[in-house]
């Protein structure tokens, strides 16, 4: 048996293709995609993305507008 099957298929034993948002200390399931980059270090092509639940969307996004970094806001699929 593999450790993977062993947490019940899949990560750390979450719900196979679920994320978690990327708020610190949160646990929930990510339902939404934010795309970002500080043009100060990152060329045009180079995107980092969090993830996030409904409750932290716009905590993130005006966390990443407050910097002026350029970002876009995607549900992720279900």
């Amino acid at each position: 048996m593999s450790l993977l099957d062993a947490l019940g298929g899949s990560p750390l034993g979450g719900t196979p293709g679920a994320q978690e948002c990327s708020r610190a200390g949160c646990r929930s399931e990510a339902v939404w995609s934010i795309g970002w980059r500080n043009p100060k270090i990152h060329a045009a092509d180079r995107v980092k993305v969090w993830v996030a639940c409904d409750e932290h969307v716009d905590f993130l996004r005006e966390f990443l507008a407050a910097r002026d970094f350029p970002l876009t806001v995607t549900a992720l699929p279900s």
